[in-house]
């Protein structure tokens, strides 16, 4: 016992500090909650890979975006990239302060890309005051990312119907069980019991109401950007952006 120290081995507890020598577990002055050793962090500046798959040449774009956008998903989708249609949704509120979340892609053709939610969630809220929204693709193993922005709007109530039957039954337990979308919760169990409870009332084989809160968002793209990388941060961009009835095509700076 040194300074009023207990040494239990590897063990320790001085002062009430723990040491914090690499290797030495930390543990917190009731004695009761031991910590991993402390590591240093990896040098993140040292990690990097170069994009060499492919390129992107203004040849060799569809002049239709949706047709270029789909092309791409579709390719994804056959090499087994996993949930390729998965897409980081970014929107603001009314003071513009930004949120992102991750959606997954439920539609998409010349009306727009369409994915659903609860309407009382985050992104809900804030599509209600600033209905404007930046959706990102990243396919990594395909070194590619499409961003596409635009106004956003509700799909009919028909639509969002339509489609939430067509969900698993669990998943319309879920929407259910979770309202209201992105509110505290006490703690998971109350979620399960919530979820017990919707199983016993709407049994499997029992139509499950679409909640009134709970539809569909449509994203009317009026800019597209097809990224594809390449070596020394040399990228390929490309810009859609509405002109007239048609798009004007534009080679960015990497």
């Amino acid at each position: 016992m040194e300074n009023g120290g207990v040494d239990c081995g590897r063990l320790s507890l001085v002062s009430g500090q723990a040491p914090t020598p690499s290797g030495i577990l930390r543990v917190d002055p009731d004695g009761h909650r031991p910590h991993p050793p402390e590591t240093p962090m990896t040098d993140l500046t040292s990690l990097r890979l170069s994009y060499d798959r492919a390129e992107l040449r203004r040849a060799d774009l569809n002049p239709d975006p949706l047709a270029q956008f789909q092309g791409w998903l579709d390719e994804a989708i056959r090499d087994g990239l996993r949930e390729p249609y998965a897409l980081s949704l970014a929107t603001a509120d009314a003071s513009g302060r930004p949120s992102v979340r991750t959606v997954l892609l439920r539609g998409a053709d010349e009306r727009g890309l369409t994915f659903y939610t609860n309407y009382e969630s985050h992104k809900g809220r804030d599509l209600a005051q600033n209905p404007r929204a930046e959706v990102l693709f990243h396919w990594a193993d395909h070194e590619r990312q499409v961003r596409a922005s635009g106004e956003v709007g509700r799909v009919s109530d028909e639509e969002s119907t339509a489609y939430f039957h067509a969900r698993p039954y669990q998943s319309q337990l879920a929407a259910h069980a979770s309202d209201p979308q992105s509110a505290p919760i006490e703690n998971r169990g109350v979620l399960e019991a919530r979820f017990a409870e919707l199983q016993a009332r709407y049994p499997q084989g029992t139509p499950v109401p679409k909640p009134d809160y709970w539809g569909g968002y449509r994203v009317r793209v009026g800019e597209w950007e097809f990224w594809q990388g390449r070596r020394n941060r040399m990228h390929d961009r490309f810009r859609y952006a509405r002109e007239g009835e048609g798009w004007r095509i534009e080679r960015l700076m990497p």
